[in-house]
């Protein structure tokens, strides 16, 4: 028998964090995305040992500051593309100076300077990832993934999707479904 579960990582990783600095006995308050506060800091060794206790859940310290800025912009950008009503009222650029507390042109500096690539970018690749969870899981259309998604037509997200994974958003349908049916078939 199979189950389909849906997630919410924001959740299940603040639970596991909250859990592992517990079980260490560390004072701490939770900023916000990616962000712990520690009231007193631990000793190289302590350091360690949460580093390691972290780690088995994929969880990473991050010691850069700017590798730090660019994993809080991409946690923004994920929420926000995430919660579909945000996501239609806000533009990622004010939306992200907003949330980060830093001008766009500085973040976008920073992003570009540190990924190799552009904001822009990331937002449409994450945008692609979302959209074939959505026809790989919720067996969506391409028309209510489009509206999710916040694209203004189909057409553009079949452009993008294309662009990005070189099969348009139909075949790609039809090879899941391909798959699907070779694995029901003894």
């Amino acid at each position: 028998m199979r189950i389909n579960l849906k997630f919410d990582f924001n959740i299940l990783s603040k639970k596991v964090l909250c859990q592992q600095l517990d079980a260490m006995g560390l004072q701490y308050t939770i900023q916000g995305l990616g962000e712990v506060e520690i009231e007193k800091m631990p000793d190289d060794i302590s350091l360690k040992t949460i580093e390691e206790a972290l780690c088995r859940y994929g969880i990473e310290i991050i010691s850069d500051q700017q590798m730090a800025l660019v994993q809080r912009i991409k946690d923004a950008i994920t929420v926000l593309i995430n919660d579909e009503n945000n996501y239609k009222k806000y533009n990622v650029s004010t939306y992200l100076s907003e949330k980060l507390d830093y001008s766009y042109a500085y973040i976008s500096n920073i992003f570009s300077e540190t990924t190799y690539t552009s904001i822009e970018n990331f937002v449409i690749l994450k945008k692609i990832d979302i959209a074939k969870s959505h026809i790989v899981e919720n067996h969506l259309t391409l028309t209510e993934i489009a509206y999710k998604l916040n694209y203004s037509s189909v057409a553009h997200l079949s452009a993008q999707f294309k662009k990005t994974t070189g099969l348009t958003p139909s075949t790609f349908q039809k090879i899941i479904k391909k798959r699907k049916e070779r694995k029901m078939t003894p």
